[in-house]
């Protein structure tokens, strides 16, 4: 069945998650097991959502709104930005396939950072696109060469900033030049999925470079410092063309109704939001101090992650890291260079503490 499939599926992977908490235990026989791997917030919803979700459980027995109208009139009210400029997701990912969709032919190219987030070449190669990808310098986006990669076939840029799996950032004075002399019929994309945990002043507000008149888009997401990842909801500002022509293809219902609420919830939940960066902080400036200790370096991270080199193989570091019921990500998957790298999602405080004497006791 070789040539059933299209072509582009050729040299496509599936995506692959970090390893769930639940396999660990059947498989090892462990009792407590800490996650450390996927970037998820390690703290539940905010209770105004899990109550609104309560609340709410017994009509999922209807279908939900399908324009997220409500959602929508809250966010309206949150960004500063009309109705007709939003878009919402199943998670920033379905949104980011969706703009592959609506803008590239086979042929056209795409420009990124490599490594940066693995769904911006996925979701480019499904539709024949080309990936242009530009090796970071000193771990961030080099956007001098990103600018010189694009020419009359380049139809999308990716600036995902924060940029996983590295936390670091491009600066606003990088951006404005960036900006300056980008093309304006290509579009760019800021992905901002760890907007809320910068403490950088320098980093920009992608929102400060919409423009109705140029194909910019600014993804952001409730499954990070918001913690609905299960619900699986992000949301997208936009031109009214582009969010007109993602609406022509993006599925009916493509929200789920539990997400809305929860995210309309947590929308009002900005002091909470503040407290959860302030204890993210905190427990990031733990881990790097515990780093140095250990003779580790690691990157400085705007996001709720940090990656660590631990000079020796990632992956022998991980499997045993696992004995010991921690989970975390190895660096190989990110490509050549990152292979004594680990990412460790920020947890709390127990949660990190563990981290570090199970870490120890590997490396010693």
């Amino acid at each position: 069945m070789n040539n059933f499939f299209r072509s582009e599926l050729n040299g496509l992977r599936p995506y692959s998650p970090g390893k769930p908490i639940s396999d660990v235990k059947r498989e090892l026989g462990l009792e407590e097991v800490i996650k450390l791997a996927s970037n998820e917030s390690p703290y539940p919803p905010f209770s105004e959502a899990m109550e609104a979700v309560s609340r709410t459980q017994n009509e999922v027995n209807r279908y939900p709104d399908g324009g997220c109208v409500e959602l929508k009139s809250k966010l309206v009210k949150f960004l500063g930005f009309p109705e007709s400029n939003l878009m919402i997701g199943n998670g920033s990912n379905e949104l980011l396939r969706l703009l592959a969709q609506i803008c590239l032919n086979p042929g056209d190219e795409v420009v990124m950072a490599c490594p940066s987030f693995v769904v911006y070449p996925t979701v480019t190669r499904m539709m024949g696109g080309v990936c242009r990808e530009i090796p970071l310098i000193n771990h961030r986006h080099d956007l001098k060469n990103m600018l010189s990669a694009v020419n009359e076939g380049t139809k999308i840029v990716f600036i995902c900033n924060p940029n996983n799996p590295t936390g670091t950032i491009v600066s606003k004075e990088e951006i404005d030049v960036f900006m300056s002399e980008i093309p304006e019929n290509v579009m760019v994309v800021f992905d901002e999925a760890y907007f809320e945990y910068v403490d950088d002043e320098s980093y920009p507000n992608g929102l400060d470079y919409f423009d109705e008149k140029r194909p910019i888009v600014i993804l952001r997401t409730f499954s990070k410092i918001y913690g609905l990842t299960g619900l699986r909801i992000g949301y997208g500002i936009a031109p009214k063309t582009i969010v007109s022509a993602v609406n022509k293809i993006r599925e009916p219902f493509n929200v789920n109704h539990l997400a809305q609420v929860a995210a309309i919830a947590s929308l009002d939940c900005v002091d909470k939001v503040a407290e959860r960066k302030k204890l993210t902080l905190k427990q990031k400036r733990f881990l790097y101090e515990e780093f140095d200790k250990m003779g580790l370096s690691c990157l400085k991270s705007e996001a709720n992650f940090i990656l660590v080199d631990l000079k020796v193989d990632s992956k022998k570091v991980f499997n045993q890291l696992l004995q010991k019921g921690v989970i975390v990500r190895t660096g190989d998957i990110f490509g050549p260079g990152y292979e004594n790298f680990i990412r460790v999602t920020i947890g709390m405080p127990e949660e990190n503490k563990k981290f570090i004497r199970a870490l120890r006791e590997v490396l010693s």
